[in-house]
């Protein structure tokens, strides 16, 4: 079984995680190969829009926890060569069809895509608030989202595919058994359009969205390192043996008031 199947349809291309035991949680195996479809079909001239999905009960339950605390890698393990979707260099459009559950970095997935398509049901969260971590997920509430919303994000809170269709973070919401037929039918209608202006227009939209800066990246590296850092692998110990973490904060309590700042212009 392949942890990443692919499906051709004319001009579109369907990615479709495939751990659906784990809930198509990120691996180090699923990363990399995640990466290679991803290259391929950027450089694939036969294709022209992807959709992106998960197998079974979940789109993507984000990391691996499993592995990364075999690992001692929090975060999980980065593939061997560059994810252009990832990084942002791929220029053609990719549509979500969210089933089930994403989380975490299963979220973050979600926030990349251009245009997105949920069934009923479906569970978004994100946990790196619970398992001490900051970075990009957070950054990209913050700069995609309204701030309250952003805020319950960051800090755990779940939100229903029906709740985020009230506040305009997905397209389309659908019965289940409609989640694929109306992502083909979106794209469908991306095919319609000329060439160079469905590319330019996507790539100019994508330009408009706000990003976080250098400064912001530099703050949550220093935020990262603001606490006792054994919290955040007792944070995946505690989880995968089914049991409440017991986290120790603060070398120093004096440290909750020494939070270091973006360094605004």
């Amino acid at each position: 079984m392949t942890v990443v199947e692919t499906e051709r349809h004319g001009q579109i291309l369907v990615v479709r995680m495939n751990r659906p035991d784990r809930l198509n949680a990120l691996n180090h195996e699923m990363r990399g190969r995640l990466a290679e479809v991803w290259t391929d079909f950027r450089h694939d001239d036969q294709l022209e829009v992807a959709i992106f999905t998960g197998a079974g009960r979940g789109f993507c339950a984000g990391e691996d926890m499993k592995e990364s605390l075999k690992d001692g890698a929090p975060g999980g393990r980065r593939p061997d060569i560059e994810d252009p979707f990832m990084s942002g260099t791929l220029e053609k459009p990719v549509i979500a069809a969210v089933n089930g559950f994403a989380m975490g970095g299963g979220f973050m997935l979600v926030e990349r895509t251009d245009l997105r398509v949920a069934a009923r049901g479906a569970i978004f969260e994100v946990s790196e608030a619970k398992r001490w971590l900051l970075g990009g997920y957070n950054h990209g509430h913050i700069a995609n989202l309204p701030y309250p919303i952003a805020m319950e994000m960051a800090l755990g809170y779940r939100f229903t595919a029906e709740r985020f269709y009230e506040i305009g973070f997905l397209n389309r919401l659908v019965e289940p058994d409609q989640l694929m037929p109306t992502a083909l039918s979106m794209a469908e209608h991306l095919l319609t359009l000329p060439p160079a202006s469905r590319v330019n227009t996507v790539h100019m939209m994508r330009q408009m969205r706000p990003a976080p800066g250098a400064d912001m990246q530099k703050l949550a590296a220093a935020l990262h390192e603001h606490g006792d850092k054994s919290d955040l692998m007792e944070s995946r110990a505690a989880f995968a043996e089914k049991r409440a973490p017991k986290f120790k904060g603060w070398k120093d309590p004096q440290d909750r008031y020494r939070l270091p700042t973006r360094n605004k212009p």
